[in-house]
């Protein structure tokens, strides 16, 4: 494994989301479903852009999405989300998926994706993003 599998993104702050993945969220073979994952990160990279934003977002694009390990019924899941590119009312959103074993230290990267959002107004159109 390498060091940046090994070591959280903590240069760009705290976790956005932490939980413990749990076994309704499981898919037919028993371990965490992707679906799940995903939303997670939607929620995760939604916060950051509403808060740059101030104000309401929406998802438009996924890209990259890479599912690099499983997670299992029990581990903490930590999720991480920095800004990575802003236009005019678009901003990109890179996001990590961390786990920790139930029962130990170790931590690793599991999934990691760009999403972009659109800033939108109260007539769901897109609007400019204030100056930061």
């Amino acid at each position: 494994m390498t060091n940046d599998t090994l070591n959280p993104p903590t240069e760009h702050g705290p976790p956005v989301i932490r939980t413990i993945a749990m076994p309704a969220d499981t898919n037919p073979a028993g371990d965490i479903f992707g679906g799940w994952l995903m939303a997670q990160m939607d929620l995760a990279a939604g916060n950051v852009a509403a808060r740059r934003a101030r104000g309401r977002c929406a998802t438009i694009s996924v890209e990259a999405m890479t599912f690099h390990r499983p997670v299992f019924v029990g581990d903490e899941v930590s999720l991480y989300a920095w800004i990575v590119r802003t236009g005019r009312s678009s901003m990109a959103i890179q996001v990590e998926v961390w786990r920790r074993e139930r029962e130990g230290e170790t931590t690793m990267k599991v999934t990691e994706g760009l999403f972009t959002f659109v800033a939108i107004g109260l007539d769901r159109r897109p609007r400019p993003i204030p100056e930061a």
